[in-house]
């Protein structure tokens, strides 16, 4: 069995880095992708698997982004000092897939944004996706690598991952970093049938979709089709599970109260909470209580 990595993965502290836009594509009813590049785009390094970053973008109205030039929590402190006429827009995301150089282009990013309209005013959920609904070729922005958080021991043999829509570039750096020789299952819940997507990943690790229903609260078919899976007992497993908040923490109380894993098997983390009077679901159906 290859080796993946056996603990978490944080870069050393950089200030961030400036990149622009050279295309956007809407992929699927529910994501819009993002290519970036050109600029600073020489110092972003890949390192695969569910590597995150903080994205700046630039306030309403504004045709640059302001980036701190301090690292850490100076940058921060910086940030926080900027006029807020001036101040970017952080948000945390995911790199959907990095392409090195070659001969014709140069090193490009793509970031994909979950497209979720608002009940109440028709428009999109989150300064985000607003504006990858809007931004132009050209536009600037700003990231600082954060590393990755996926945490299996180098003796992992077998992997379940599970995520919803907002887990999807997560699920998708992880498969095509994994060793050829990993096993495993991958349950990824999406509104739409049409978002699901294609990528790499090892032979025998399957990757299924859910579409759940329209008002269905999200994470909940994703946590049912875990729970009916038969998992082998026989391996070194871990898991891994993103997304909805209610999601992340349920699949780990499912594994360890109910499947007996140890908790360092399982990363987790919840990447959104749904807003309060949300349809509600049986605790035992989501949280495994």
């Amino acid at each position: 069995m290859s080796k993946t990595h056996s603990r978490q993965v944080k870069t050393e502290r950089t200030a961030p880095i400036e990149l622009e836009v050279l295309a956007t594509r809407r992929v699927s009813p529910s994501f819009t992708r993002i290519t970036v590049g050109g600029a600073e785009i020489d110092r972003f390094t890949p390192r695969g698997y569910d590597q995150w970053f903080r994205l700046f973008l630039p306030p309403e109205g504004a045709d640059e982004v302001r980036l701190p030039d301090r690292d850490g929590y100076l940058g921060y402190a910086q940030l926080l000092r900027t006029p807020k006429a001036v101040r970017p827009t952080m948000r945390n995301y995911t790199v959907r897939e990095y392409r090195p150089a070659t001969a014709d282009r140069g090193a490009e990013l793509d970031i994909d944004f979950v497209l979720h309209e608002n009940p109440e005013t028709g428009g999109l959920e989150g300064v985000a996706a607003s504006w990858a609904s809007t931004c132009r070729v050209g536009d600037r922005v700003g990231i600082l690598d954060e590393g990755y958080g996926f945490d299996a021991p180098d003796t992992a043999a077998w992997f379940l991952l599970v995520a919803d829509e907002t887990g999807v570039p997560a699920i998708a750096g992880i498969c095509a970093s994994l060793p050829a020789d990993a096993r495993g299952v991958a349950i990824v819940e999406v509104p739409h049938a049409e978002d699901a997507q294609k990528f790499p990943t090892p032979a025998d690790v399957a990757v299924h979709w859910i579409v759940r229903d329209h008002d269905e609260r999200p994470g909940a078919a994703a946590y049912s089709a875990v729970a009916g899976l038969e998992l082998p007992g026989d391996v070194v497993t871990h898991a891994y599970a993103v997304g909805e908040s209610g999601l992340a923490t349920g699949i780990r109380r499912l594994l360890v109260n109910e499947r007996g894993w140890a908790k360092g098997d399982v990363s987790f983390c919840g990447y959104w909470r749904l807003p309060k009077g949300a349809p509600a679901v049986e605790t035992s159906q989501l949280i495994g209580a």
